[in-house]
């Protein structure tokens, strides 16, 4: 995995807004109406590329495939690439699985409009089912022509452009599949061990295509919500720390210069208020085997925690990957204020081991997005120019080497005229 070594490198957190050519072929897919198979594949194949030469051309230097070959969401896409698990569809009147969490509790009116908003299906931004997902059989990986297939699409488009590196995101044992429920094995424990196992083929397989692996984890996170209260922080971390020594088992044999762990407090444009503090879960973090940690810094809610890195230190040959810019509002952010976040960061940690990037996906599935498309280019470019700014900020000369320059050029003798 490449540091700023020279310059303040940039990268995203890897979900990006599907097109709606692509968006159609999946709602057709869905519906199991007017559905081609080879049309969806060419689209695919098509998207990928032009979403790869836009991170080029916009200047991202470690950039991803979009997540566009998942056909649900960042977590739920493992639905299609594990047996095991049945996926069960709820009346529109059923209370929503998801719809829960200490924050929702203080502000229910909120989310009330919050949720009527998600639910609207115009322009593709919304429109959520409601599904149970159960397992009801041993779990095992089944996605492998899938996986082979987004290797393949990926490969292909980078072979056009000039980039640093590039990543694929997967989702972490913890975030696999939220919400869902166990009717086959005999513990919840048994069950994410399962889940570990098995996505270790996926882990494995992106690796060694040669990409970096990203390890999405907003679960990690965003379950304190969840679970605090009427569980204690000493519950949740003991909770987190299973699944973080579970997720780097599912690690064994990778190495750790070759993953990305990213961490946030959930894609939604919400209060926030419950949010457990980064401090609380520092450690735990660091606990997992990887070359990058991805964290929100962006977040008015988290902004503030870049003091943390004070007192905490980054392990030697890591490197961390701040959010500068959300991926929440449509505000596009200055990039004197994307430079701010970076140096500042930079000057605790060290300047080749910060690259900048965002706080979270700008899209959390094919049909699911926080900004409209054209902010989403917008906040790159944003990002792209305040590394520029952060680069000549870090590596410009001190003012006293600027000093000491000059006064020897003074002191050298001038050279005769013939």
């Amino acid at each position: 995995m490449k540091h700023s070594k020279r310059r303040i490198l940039s990268s995203h957190v890897g979900s990006l807004i599907r097109p709606q050519a692509l968006q159609s072929q999946l709602r057709a897919k869905a519906a199991g109406e007017g559905y081609d198979a080879q049309a969806h594949a060419e689209c695919l194949r098509e998207s990928v590329a032009e979403v790869v030469r836009e991170q080029a051309k916009v200047g991202i230097d470690v950039v991803s495939d979009g997540e566009y070959g998942k056909s649900i969401s960042w977590s739920q896409y493992a639905l299609e690439r594990l047996a095991g698990f049945e996926r069960r569809r709820l009346p529109a009147d059923a209370a929503d699985p998801f719809a829960r969490g200490a924050d929702r509790a203080r502000f229910p009116e909120f989310y009330a409009e919050l949720d009527e908003i998600d639910a609207r299906p115009a322009g593709g931004a919304g429109g959520r089912m409601k599904f149970d997902s159960v397992c009801v059989a041993p779990i095992r990986y089944t996605g492998h022509a899938a996986l082979a297939r987004d290797i393949d699409n990926f490969r292909a488009a980078l072979g056009n452009v000039k980039v640093e590196e590039a990543f694929m995101p997967v989702a972490a044992p913890a975030s696999v599949i939220p919400d869902r429920r166990n009717e086959y094995y005999k513990t919840d424990e048994e069950l994410v061990v399962a889940i570990a196992e098995a996505m270790r083929e996926e882990y494995r397989t992106i690796v060694e295509a040669g990409f970096l692996l990203q390890i999405d984890d907003a679960r990690a996170a965003v379950s304190f919500d969840r679970m605090v209260p009427p569980k204690s922080l000493a519950t949740y971390r003991k909770w987190l720390g299973l699944h973080q020594d579970l997720l780097n088992h599912a690690l064994e044999g990778i190495p750790e210069d070759r993953v990305r762990y990213h961490v946030c407090w959930g894609s939604w444009p919400g209060p926030h208020v419950t949010d457990v503090p980064i401090r609380d879960i520092a450690d735990l973090i660091l606990r997992v085997r990887a070359g990058a940690y991805a964290l929100e810094m962006a977040n008015p809610r988290h902004e503030h925690e870049w003091r943390l890195w004070e007192s905490v230190r980054l392990p030697k040959g890591k490197l961390i990957l701040p959010g500068v810019i959300s991926h929440a509002t449509n505000i596009v952010e200055h990039p004197e204020l994307v430079a701010e976040r970076i140096v500042r960061l930079a000057k605790l940690v060290g300047r080749e081991n910060v690259i900048a990037s965002t706080d979270c996906g700008f899209a959390q599935g094919p049909f699911h997005r926080r900004v409209h498309p054209s902010i989403q280019w917008a906040k790159l470019e944003a990002l792209v120019a305040g590394a520029k700014l952060a680069t000549k900020a870090l590596w410009r000369p001190s003012s006293r080497a600027a000093t000491a320059k000059r006064k020897t050029a003074r002191r050298a003798p001038a050279k005769r005229r013939k």
